[in-house]
C-alpha cells in the first residue's frame, strides 16, 4: 500500500514537472517571438529612415544646371571649362551636349524635325552639370551660377528650374519631419512592448527569485542568469527579426524594383548590426530592471 502511494506521488510530481517545463518553454518562446516582431517593426522603420536619406540625396543629385555655351566658344575652351567643373568639390558629374545632339534630343521629344521647319538650329551647346546633394538648393545653386559666369567668357547663361528645386527641398523637408515624428512614436511603443514582454517573463519567475533570496543568494548571483538569458533572447530574437526583414525586402524588391536601384547594401548591413545591438541591449536593460524590481518587492506583493 505504501509503495502504491509512493508511485502515485512520484507520478503526480513528474506530471507537474513536465507541465511546468512546458509552460516555461511556451513562455520563453512567446517572449522571443514578441521581441522579434517588435525588432522587425523597428528594423523596417530603420530601413525607411536610412533609405529616405539616400532617396532624398538621389533626387537632389538629379537637379541639373545647363551651362549654355556661346556660339563663339572654341572646342578647346569648352574642354578646359568642363575639366575645371569636374575638379570642383560640389560637382557630381558633367556631360557635354553639342548643338547637334541637343537638336536630336529635342526632335525626339517633339516628334518632328523642328530644324526643317525653322531652317536653322537655334539651340546652344551646353555642359549639363549635376551637383552633389549638399548643394542641391537654390541658395547654393545661385552661388555656383555667379561664380561660373564670372570665371568664363564662353558661358552665355546658366539655367535651372528654380521653382522645381524649391519644391523638391520643401517636400523633402516635410516628408523628413513626418517620418522622424512617426519613427519616434513607433520607437517609444517598441521600447514599451519589449520592456513589458520581458517583465511578464520575469514575473512568472518571481517566486524562484524569492526562494533564492531566502537561501542567501546575492542580488548579483540571482540577477546574472536572467540577464544572460535576456541577452541571449535579444540576440536570437534579432536574428529572427533579420530573417523577417530579408523576406520582406525580397517581396518588396519583386513588387517595386525601382526602389532598389539605389545602392542600399551598406544600409542593409548597418541596419542588421543595429537590430542585433538594439535587441541585445534592450533585452539586457529590461531584464536587469525587472529582476531588480522583484528583488526589492515586499512578500505580500508577490501574489498581486
Amino acid at each position: 500500500m505504501h509503495l502504491k502511494k509512493s508511485r502515485i506521488i512520484y507520478s503526480t510530481t513528474m506530471s507537474q514537472n513536465k507541465h511546468y517545463k512546458r509552460k516555461v518553454r511556451a513562455s520563453y518562446f512567446t517572449t522571443m517571438v514578441s521581441i522579434s516582431l517588435v525588432l522587425f517593426m523597428l528594423g523596417v522603420l530603420g530601413f525607411l529612415l536610412l533609405s529616405a536619406e539616400k532617396v532624398a540625396n538621389r533626387v537632389k543629385e538629379n537637379i541639373k544646371l545647363s551651362v549654355l555655351i556661346n556660339d563663339d566658344g572654341k572646342e578647346n575652351d569648352i574642354v578646359k571649362l568642363q575639366k575645371h567643373l569636374d575638379r570642383q568639390a560640389y560637382i557630381k558629374e558633367t556631360q557635354y551636349v553639342s548643338k547637334e545632339e541637343a537638336a536630336t534630343l529635342l526632335s525626339k521629344d517633339l516628334g518632328e524635325d523642328f530644324i526643317s521647319f525653322l531652317g536653322y538650329n537655334p539651340l546652344k551647346s551646353s555642359i549639363e552639370v549635376y551637383v552633389k546633394s549638399a548643394w542641391g538648393n537654390n541658395d547654393s545653386l545661385k552661388v555656383i551660377k555667379n561664380e561660373l559666369i564670372k570665371r568664363s567668357d564662353i558661358i552665355e547663361d546658366i539655367q535651372y528650374h528654380e521653382p522645381l528645386v524649391q519644391a523638391i527641398n520643401n517636400n523633402i523637408r516635410k516628408i523628413s519631419l513626418i517620418v522622424v515624428a512617426f519613427s519616434a512614436i513607433l520607437a517609444l511603443i517598441s521600447l514599451v512592448l519589449i520592456n513589458n514582454t520581458i517583465r511578464i517573463f520575469v514575473y512568472s519567475k518571481r517566486f524562484i527569485i524569492r526562494t533564492m533570496q531566502l537561501v542567501g543568494a546575492t542580488e548579483a548571483f540571482i540577477r546574472r542568469p536572467f540577464v544572460r538569458r535576456g541577452i541571449f533572447q535579444g540576440f536570437i530574437s534579432a536574428l529572427l527579426a533579420i530573417g523577417l526583414i530579408i523576406t520582406s525586402l525580397y517581396f518588396a524588391h519583386n513588387e517595386v524594383p525601382e526602389l532598389f536601384d539605389i545602392e542600399f547594401y551598406d544600409t542593409i548591413f548597418i541596419l542588421f548590426a543595429l537590430v542585433i545591438v538594439v535587441g541585445m541591449l534592450l533585452s539586457w536593460i529590461a531584464s536587469y530592471f525587472s529582476v531588480r524590481k522583484y528583488l526589492r518587492i515586499n512578500v505580500e506583493d508577490l501574489y498581486y
